[in-house]
């Protein structure tokens, strides 16, 4: 994004304080709009529809709808959306959900601004943001042990 152009951002995450700091903290930037929050996966889907904005910053665990699903549902509503999952979680199980839904990063809770802020960034730029403990997993379910014939 250019300075004419600021990223707008929407932020969905069920815990209030979490998402009303994101919200302010991500908002400071300059470079960054606000433009709608979300406490569920469904509101998430209903304001990246109203608002499209450049980035979604999503957590997997909420009510209503999970953030896998409604990743999901963003994406086939506007294939070219960004999803950026921001969790607790870093099971394998979460990250590939995640990704198979169509999220293009994903961040650990434990990343602070600098890094979450980077990383809105990259992804509003179309490039792929992975923590380094998510890469780290998803290179060793690559390069393990084979599947057995079938």
């Amino acid at each position: 994004m250019t300075d004419d152009h600021p990223i707008s951002l929407l932020v969905a995450d069920d815990q209030a304080t979490v998402r009303e700091a994101l919200a302010v903290m991500l908002g400071l930037a300059e470079d960054v709009t606000v433009v709608a929050t979300a406490t569920n996966g469904a509101e998430a889907v209903e304001a990246a529809g109203r608002h499209r904005p450049d980035v979604v910053l999503m957590d997997l665990n909420m009510p209503v709808m999970d953030g896998v699903e409604a990743t999901g549902r963003i994406r086939a509503e506007r294939p070219d959306a960004v999803v950026l999952v921001l969790t607790t979680f870093d099971d394998d199980e979460s990250i590939l959900a995640a990704l198979h839904a169509g999220a293009s990063g994903y961040l650990t809770k434990d990343a602070d601004r600098t890094t979450i802020l980077h990383a809105v960034r990259i992804a509003a730029e179309g490039q792929t943001v992975l923590a380094p403990e998510v890469q780290r997993r998803l290179l060793a379910l690559a390069t393990g042990p084979a599947p057995a014939p079938s």
